[in-house]
């Protein structure tokens, strides 16, 4: 029998192509964002879900993969694939467990010159004042009604209520909220799971980083986004924690009931899914939008958190700390894209993938019409981060998406058995980075050699005119939950 990969065809530098109607079951193509180096570590199951992907009913145009793709839940991730939002379908596994797990980048006023003699103190400050690690609690204890406010209003929930700033609103993707949630749409687990962990990091692949910015690849844009040479910014990378995780287990769970009381034959288990206009598909997008905009919120406390701990070793004035941008990757929205001349509306999933709007976009608000939404896509620990901005191409190309990290390329228990043979703390320090977690586990499957070359995907990416560098940040003090 031949091999899925044999099917796998290279278009051009950055795109290979399994055609439609080359397997059983594909009406559309399945498109994967790779360069030459990056094919080589693409693992068979990634591709065969990218494929299954392409068998679910009412996909449109393509299945997507990003260079950054690996194996998840149901979809890779790095997936990205919309449906007709009319007829089409909604399934939890191209959202993932972390619902709007996503990165914010807040930028300061400060050098990393200022910041030299400090580093250690200001970071074992915020370790202290942003609970991380599994399970954590935050400081906020909230009430059910409370919770029903933060999963209606999301960020603003954070602004009124002290703990955000009103114009950081506008840099939040969707505003910092979405409308169409719906208490009534959670479990009473996920409502209790919610109530404690606001304003917490957690744990795994998420983390608070101090950057630098130590390259600029376009002046114009670097300087209206507020950018210049060795700038200290702030990386957040987090999500909806236990919250999140219980409503997609939630629906998972209802979801697999339902399709085999229909009987309904699913390419893969894992790929459940709902018509997106049944009883079941919006239950699970107002809930999936509840977490969403949890996310949204915790993301905002958190930060507020953070400029409280710089506030300890600056002057307010001088610190001058504000949001580039927040960008959901773990989520699936209703948008507008033209097809074939046509404007329809589509329910556009992207499971660790990243919207990547360009310039003049109609959801684009003030300044980022005019230049583009920034696009947040990080590396791992010692090889920095990037700041991109939104491509024109991906609109036709990807719905609007581009790659939203590195990728894994260890599982978690290969990174494990490879950090047990150096001493993985030491080596990371030596390269100039200051590290600091709940546990030491965490940071041995979060080892740099865990993720692929940030460098060959944000090549690929630009390659591919799905997104372009601005500036890249390299990483001075890092806090992994």
């Amino acid at each position: 029998m031949k091999s899925i990969r044999n099917f796998l065809k290279r278009i051009d530098e950055s795109r290979m192509i399994i055609q439609k109607g080359s397997l059983d079951g594909i009406d559309v193509d399945c498109i994967v964002y790779l360069n030459e180096e990056l094919e080589k570590n693409l693992q068979d199951d990634a591709l065969l879900q990218l494929v299954n992907v392409a068998r679910l009913p009412h996909i449109v145009k393509r299945s997507i993969a990003m260079p950054d793709i690996h194996s998840g839940y149901g979809f890779p991730i790095g997936g990205v694939a919309a449906f007709d939002f009319e007829n089409g379908i909604i399934s939890p596994g191209g959202v993932g467990y972390d619902i709007n797990c996503g990165i914010r980048c807040l930028l300061t006023d400060i050098t990393v010159y200022d910041l030299k003699d400090k580093i250690k103190d200001l970071l074992t400050r915020i370790f202290l004042d942003v609970p991380s690690g599994i399970g954590s609690d935050g400081r906020l204890k909230l009430s059910k009604n409370d919770l029903k406010r933060i999963v209606r209003k999301g960020a603003l929930w954070a602004v009124e209520n002290g703990y955000g700033f009103e114009e950081n609103l506008e840099r939040i993707e969707s505003g910092g909220f979405i409308p169409e949630s719906d208490f009534a749409s959670l479990s009473e687990k996920s409502i209790d799971r919610g109530l404690n962990q606001q304003g917490t990091l957690g744990s795994g692949n998420h983390f608070l980083e101090l950057d630098y910015v130590s390259e600029i690849f376009d002046e114009n844009l670097a300087s209206s986004f507020g950018l210049f040479k060795n700038q200290v910014a702030i990386m957040l990378h987090t999500g909806s924690r236990g919250f999140g995780h219980q409503v997609c287990s939630d629906y998972v769970d209802r979801f697999t009931s339902y399709n085999l009381k229909e009987k309904i034959i699913l390419p893969d288990r894992q790929l459940v899914y709902a018509s997106f206009k049944s009883v079941y598909g919006k239950d699970y997008y107002h809930a999936m939008n509840c977490a969403a905009n949890y996310a949204f919120c915790n993301r905002e406390i958190i930060s507020f958190f953070i400029k409280k701990s710089f506030e300890k070793f600056y002057k307010t004035d001088k610190i001058g700390i504000r949001l580039l941008y927040d960008v959901a990757h773990n989520i699936a929205k209703v948008e507008e894209h033209t097809l074939d001349g046509k404007t329809k509306k589509l329910i556009v999933h992207r499971k660790g993938a990243t919207r990547s709007f360009p310039k003049g976009h109609k959801d684009l608000t003030g300044l980022l019409k005019k230049t583009g939404q920034p696009v947040l896509i990080p590396g791992d620990m010692v090889s920095g981060n990037y700041i991109m901005v939104g491509g024109e191409k991906s609109l036709y190309e990807s719905f609007g998406s581009t790659a939203h990290g590195a990728g894994r390329l260890l599982s978690r228990n290969q990174s494990q058995k490879v950090a047990k043979r150096k001493d993985v703390i030491k080596e990371i320090e030596k390269s100039g980075v200051f590290v600091l977690s709940q546990s030491r586990r965490t940071i041995l499957e979060e080892i740099p050699e865990a993720y692929k070359d940030i460098e060959n995907v944000v090549e690929t990416v630009k390659n591919a005119g799905l997104s372009y560098p601005v500036v890249k940040l390299l990483p001075i003090g890092v806090i992994k939950g």
